[in-house]
């Protein structure tokens, strides 16, 4: 017989990006007393990864338990990038009702309507919180507007639609059911989350069964899964049985080792767990996303959306230049290949081919995003490799038509801007399809663009707008292939022989573009030390010294006035480089180079490509 579980709560959060999903955990944990009163605590504690913590946005799905008034409730922290948009699709499922968190300033986003729509066809509760109130610039009474017009859009029913709000700034602590109370702390959220969510539904009687919604690793334990238990219970140290709802041959006898729960942000060992618990478990080997563990007298896997697959694609490979080997750990195929493919273990979004070549592999993901978060691991992790330029994956129809990706990019500018971005994507395929009046003095643009589109453009996006411009982007499925075009107006600085780059021939190479590196820098024939502004590539030579005469002494280069090198961030290097040239990553150096070193080789190469 079903009950209900009254004393838990399973709950996601919601939002857009920077909107403020993982600082409001931070409060409720305070709050909730999950911390000693004298504990030093970090600033969004749930993004544990040092790449989150730089950036300001969570990667990965996170869950923590809060214990009030005698009620469990298990928040899960949910990504808000869209290129980790299958990450919020599977932890909707594990939940009985979300917060949708939105800025009081910015209202709703793109990512707000797409994290939205996949609560609503879930038929889940939502509970609206409307964020940083506290902001000088805030128009929260404007943006329950805006968000109750989003849910009409979304054709929700009328339960949802009836949904509770609360006014509150995560920051400062403090939540209100009415923007005219004088609360000053959680407790007007915390009291709303038990009197208008439901306990999770079950019954205790039936065969044990867990869905598998995320993956967790640990060099100690190998992979950790994480699900909500649907009906019945589960032990540890029991035997079950691994069956998966798309792949109806996987029936694979198991035995869960160990079981856990969370409490604040620890895991606790546990024995045994029932219906509607969030819990971990260790001691599978081959367990993936969407497997169900059940008992052995019911083999009926848990129904379960297919992972979104693959946009996106770029060849990792082992870096052959003339300085492999001198900054890096890790420099093997081996060693890359096996770093790659342990990231499968925790990365479900993610696919790691072999080719034909035993150094160079085939990475796909879901974004440029998703992509350069790897390598920038890596990277740190004491790795040395190579990688392409991003490049999408293209698909045939059944008439044997090739589609590609399409994104929907909505952009927010300054109307003074408003007519270069129009023109730039418009030469990169896009269709403007609505333009609107945003806040203040901007513009909101709407655009149907291919995904190959929007690759290597946000750096220039943001140089065109002067930094105020805000892009955005969700997947709208494939479309027709809409043909070539550039994807660079620029050309490259190639430098023309080996050495270290010296203030003189940098003079000279400086009056032909911009450029990447300084006087004093190891630099290799073939290697690309600038940007030249014609749609040309040149060769310079910055290793060229001045030659000394009885009137000239080697002091006089001193005089010689650099402009400062422009300094190029990950994502930078990997918009700029086009596709006959590799970004060579290691841990202490991002250089750009062609793929063909030799000079006379790659003009040969040029021209049978033309």
């Amino acid at each position: 017989m079903k009950n209900e579980r009254k004393e838990i709560r399973n709950i996601a959060i919601i939002a857009h990006v920077d909107h403020g999903k993982t600082t409001l955990v931070d409060a409720m944990l305070k709050f909730s007393g999950a911390f000693r009163e004298n504990q030093d605590v970090e600033v969004r504690v749930m993004d544990s990864n040092a790449l989150e913590k730089e950036r300001g946005i969570t990667i990965l799905s996170k869950n923590t338990a809060i214990n009030y008034n005698g009620v469990k409730i298990n928040i899960v922290d949910t990504p808000g990038h869209a290129d980790f948009s299958g990450e919020v699709e599977r932890i909707l499922k594990m939940v009985d009702g979300a917060i949708l968190v939105v800025d009081a300033f910015e209202g709703t986003m793109p990512q707000t309507r797409f994290v939205l729509s996949k609560a609503l066809e879930l038929k889940l509760p939502i509970l609206v919180c409307i964020n940083k109130i506290d902001r000088q610039e805030a128009r929260p009474n404007e943006v329950v507007d805006e968000v109750l017009e989003l849910f009409m859009d979304l054709n929700a029913d009328d339960k949802q639609l009836d949904c509770p709000f609360i006014y509150m700034s995560a920051k400062q602590g403090f939540a209100k059911k009415d923007l005219n109370d004088e609360n000053i702390d959680m407790k007007p959220l915390f009291e709303t989350i038990l009197d208008y969510f439901m306990g999770p539904i079950g019954d205790e009687d039936l065969p044990g069964k867990i869905l598998i919604s995320t993956i967790d690793y640990n060099d100690y334990l190998g992979r950790i899964g994480i699900g909500k238990i649907e009906q019945g219970k589960i032990f540890a140290n029991s035997n079950m049985v691994l069956v998966n709802h798309h792949d109806l041959n996987k029936k694979e006898n198991i035995k869960i080792q160990k079981l856990y729960e969370f409490s604040g942000l620890n895991r606790v060992e546990i024995k045994e767990a029932k219906y509607g618990q969030i819990v971990a478990v260790s001691g599978i080997e081959n367990l993936k996303i969407g497997d169900t563990i059940t008992d052995v007298s019911d083999l009926t896997a848990i129904e379960f959306q297919k992972i979104s697959e693959p946009t996106i694609s770029m060849f990792f490979m082992v870096n052959d230049s003339p300085l492999a080997g001198t900054e890096g750990k890790f420099l093997t195929s081996r060693h890359i290949r096996e770093r790659l493919y342990k990231e499968l273990n925790t990365d479900v979004s993610l696919r790691v081919e072999d080719t034909d070549s035993a150094d160079c592999f085939k990475v796909s993901g879901r974004g440029e995003l998703h992509l350069s978060i790897l390598i920038e691991t890596m990277r740190r992790e004491g790795y040395e490799f190579a990688v392409s330029k991003a490049e999408v994956i293209y698909k045939y129809d059944e008439n044997g038509k090739k589609t590609e990706p399409m994104e929907i990019a909505y952009i927010d500018v300054p109307e003074e801007f408003s007519g270069s971005i129009i023109q730039k994507l418009t030469q990169r395929k896009g269709v403007l399809k609505g333009m609107s009046k945003g806040q203040g003095e901007f513009v909101r643009l709407e655009f149907d663009i291919p995904s190959r589109g929007l690759i290597g453009y946000r750096g220039e996006f943001l140089t065109d707008t002067k930094g105020t411009g805000i892009l955005n982007t969700i997947f709208n499925g494939y479309g027709d292939f809409l043909g070539d075009f550039q994807y660079r107006q620029t050309g490259s600085i190639i430098a023309f022989e080996s050495g270290v780059s010296v203030t003189y021939g940098l003079y000279n190479a400086q009056e032909r573009g911009i450029l990447f590196i300084g006087a004093g820098e190891k630099v290799y024939g073939g290697m690309v030390v600038g940007q030249n502004p014609k749609a040309e590539d040149i060769e310079v030579n910055v290793c060229k010294t001045k030659k000394l005469t009885n009137t000239r002494s080697s002091g006089s280069d001193d005089a010689l006035k650099l402009v400062p090198k422009k300094i190029m961030s990950l994502e930078q290097c990997l918009e700029f480089i086009d596709t006959d040239e590799l970004l060579e990553v290691t841990p202490k150096s991002l250089r750009i180079r062609k793929k063909i070193l030799d000079s006379t080789l790659r003009k040969r190469e040029g021209m049978k490509s033309k």
